[in-house]
């Protein structure tokens, strides 16, 4: 008894090849030939030509096709479709078998060519080495080695450390600043909170950012200028704006969603630089051209990918720090604009981010009511900080006091708590009410007053005694506030306005 080679089974009408010698199924083997043109064994070329019919009797007549309205029929329709469904299955065997040797093969090139860099890459280490040790014995001094191609255009690896003179420099500051704060005692000229109880509206400037969509979420007051502000909005627009002369001195596009976080950058000696973060996963950074004074793009950091939440200029001048929903911070060279590092991605997102003043610690804030605070220069974690509210809440913003001891934070969805760096516990809560959305916290520079920007205004507390000294209500919600020179004034961004209250006159 005969059985086709592709079906298994015995052949209705069997035909040989001439070159293999193998018997199959005519339909099947012709449907084969059709699609292919070779042998389905041998992979030789075959035509129908090349069959050769095995009949039993020559003389039999073939029978009446039958029509689909009987059984035999039906049967033949089933068998017609199980013979394609063997043809199918037996082409696919042999597409599998081709791809995993293929896959073999570019395993086995790909292996051969990672030994064949490793081993390039050592004897060009021992070049370098002979070449210093022949340099060193003739008196050369020894240039430093040109740096790899590939590995400078690549960004720094996720999970690496700072570089050594960064580190040094953040060390440098660290003691500096640390010695500083030691010996400082309070500011005698920043307002007391007796002054801040007479705060009054002094000024609105009205119909900033565009009218759709409305609303000022971030402003940031210069330090240098202190008529200066830049404000970022809904509209995906910065704005530098001069109070003294009550006009926009630029408007920078670039971003493609609402700004989150806006930021100056001013060091003694080195050229202002505006910052901007948005959730359009982006950073950029602005500078004032020489020759035009018009303020130019000077980098756009593309790092992250999901929504950037927090932006912050470290102590240095010459770091910049973001956190992002992707679960990740990182640390950007703001001379070269480079990334420096670049965390391991976090069990959940970053919803804000602080550097402590010293400039050794970055904190994060998450969804699930935790601040995260790592070592800035080992990428440690140095704590976790947990709000005992047992409602989970975002940790949208904090703030590190100038004295480096404490941390104003939201503790739950009402109330903010401060908490104790040295102990690591909340050391005091202030109850908002139950509708107050908390938006901004802000410590002071004299590290004496705190301020909470919400949907219900903007309120300032006194440290330490805790009693509020003054509310702002008359501007509606405020999205973002900051204290200005010698805490005399306070700046609050409202739907498109910015107010400024401070002494009256």
């Amino acid at each position: 008894m005969f059985f086709c080679a592709i079906s298994g089974e015995p052949p209705q009408d069997p035909v040989v090849s001439s070159k293999s010698g193998h018997v199959y199924e005519k339909r099947l083997i012709q449907k084969y030939i059709n699609e292919n043109g070779t042998d389905p064994i041998t992979g030789e070329k075959l035509e129908e030509g090349d069959l050769i019919s095995v009949k039993a009797n020559p003389n039999a007549a073939p029978p009446r096709p039958p029509t689909h309205s009987s059984i035999p029929a039906l049967l033949t329709a089933l068998q017609s479709e199980w013979d394609a469904l063997v043809l199918e299955t037996f082409t696919l065997k042999q597409q599998y078998n081709s791809t995993r040797q293929e896959l073999s093969y570019a395993l086995y090139a790909q292996d051969a060519a990672s030994r064949v860099v490793a081993r390039l890459m050592r004897e060009r280490d021992a070049a370098r080495e002979a070449l210093a040790n022949v340099q060193a014995s003739m008196g050369i001094t020894p240039t430093a080695p040109a740096a790899d191609v590939e590995m400078a255009e690549e960004p720094a690896p996720s999970g690496g450390i700072l570089p050594d003179n960064v580190v040094a420099q953040i060390d440098e500051t660290h003691q500096k600043l640390s010695a500083l704060r030691k010996k400082r005692k309070a500011p005698a000229d920043y307002a007391t909170p007796a002054q801040v109880k007479t705060f009054t509206a002094k000024h609105t400037i009205p119909s900033l950012h565009s009218a759709s969509p409305a609303g000022i979420t971030s402003i940031a007051v210069s330090e240098v200028n202190r008529s200066q502000f830049l404000t970022g909005g809904n509209d995906k627009i910065v704005q530098l704006y001069d109070r003294s002369t009550d006009k926009v001195l630029a408007s920078l596009k670039g971003h493609t969603k609402k700004i989150n976080h806006v930021a100056f950058r001013e060091h003694e000696g080195d050229p202002t630089l505006l910052l901007s973060a948005g959730a359009d996963k982006i950073a950029r950074v602005w500078s004032q051209d020489a020759a035009s004074g018009e303020y130019i793009p000077r980098s756009t950091i593309k790092m992250h990918k999901g929504e950037v939440t927090g932006l912050a200029v470290h102590p240095t001048s010459t770091l910049l720090g973001l956190a992002s929903q992707d679960k990740t911070y990182s640390l950007h060279d703001l001379t070269t604009f480079g990334q420096l590092y670049r965390s391991p991605q976090a069990d959940e997102p970053f919803s804000s981010m602080a550097i402590h003043p010293d400039g050794t610690i970055i904190a994060v804030g998450t969804p699930t009511s935790t601040i995260q605070i790592y070592d800035i220069r080992s990428g440690g974690v140095a704590a976790t900080l947990v709000a005992p509210d047992s409602t989970p809440f975002t940790v949208n913003t904090f703030s590190f006091s100038e004295n480096g001891y404490h941390l104003l934070a939201p503790d739950s969805l009402s109330s903010v708590g401060i908490w104790d760096l040295r102990k690591q516990k909340i050391s005091h809560s202030i109850p908002l009410g139950d509708g107050f959305k908390v938006n901004k916290v802000v410590y002071d520079y004299s590290a004496h007053l705190l301020g909470i920007a919400g949907n219900e205004g903007a309120r300032v507390y006194a440290h330490k005694t805790w009693e509020e000294l003054v509310r702002f209500e008359e501007g509606g919600e405020v999205s973002d506030i900051v204290f200005g020179f010698q805490s005399k004034e306070i700046w609050g961004a409202s739907g498109r306005e910015v107010r400024i209250w401070g002494l009256p006159e």
